[in-house]
């Protein structure tokens, strides 16, 4: 679906421009597809999950169960961690159209950022990159956002946004893995959605 709805960052939250994009919307997820350039995207996707900023915290920062999780993800290791940074061995495996299948591995950066009080909740991010593998440029932003100050953890409501710069090796057209890379979002988001609302019933089941 073409549309003129384009989520930028401003002052830390993102507003409405005029630029030509791609949205898909289903399933609670909302995406939207920029394209950069002959070869690059940006992507923006977002839900909303019934869980505090904290839950779905733990949730991205277990590196090693993500893989467990999202099923697109076939490998995620720690190599490294340090306080508030973790650098990741991670390989993913997406089907492609006509029976191929595309394997893509690289080292991930990931940069921890400290929570922000806002006026009316807060929010917490991890920025990445792909410093070694099979993108020339992969980088982006794990960003939650929580704004219903003051109630309990498992009351809470958050948004998680994934924002993600891609830009293939040459042999590899953008264009190719563009559907599956949305459809891959699109279910990545759900399984988080599904953990964090496990995790909510187990601990008020106690």
């Amino acid at each position: 679906m073409h549309g003129t709805c384009n989520l930028s960052n401003k002052d830390g939250g993102f507003v409405l421009s005029d630029e030509k994009t791609d949205s898909i919307c289903a399933d609670g997820v909302f995406i939207e597809i920029k394209k950069l350039g002959a070869n690059s995207r940006r992507i923006r996707s977002k839900i909303g999950i019934e869980a505090g900023l904290d839950t779905v915290w733990n949730i991205l920062t277990d590196y090693e169960k993500l893989a467990d999780l999202i099923p697109g993800l076939a490998v995620s290791r720690v190599v490294e961690k340090k306080d508030k940074f973790a650098r990741l061995f991670q390989i993913g495996q997406q089907n492609l159209p006509l029976g191929f299948k595309f394997h893509a591995k690289g080292v991930i950066d990931c940069y921890e950022k400290d929570e922000e009080i806002l006026p009316n909740g807060k929010k917490r991010e991890i920025q990445f990159k792909m410093v070694e593998g099979d993108f020339t440029n992969f980088e982006g932003t794990w960003l939650i956002e929580q704004f219903d100050k003051g109630k309990r953890e498992e009351e809470s409501q958050t948004t998680l946004w994934y924002l993600v710069d891609v830009k293939p090796k040459m042999w590899l057209p953008v264009r190719l893995v563009e559907s599956r890379l949305s459809k891959e979002i699109k279910l990545n988001l759900s399984c988080i959605r599904e953990e964090a609302k496990r995790v909510i019933t187990a601990f008020t089941s106690l």
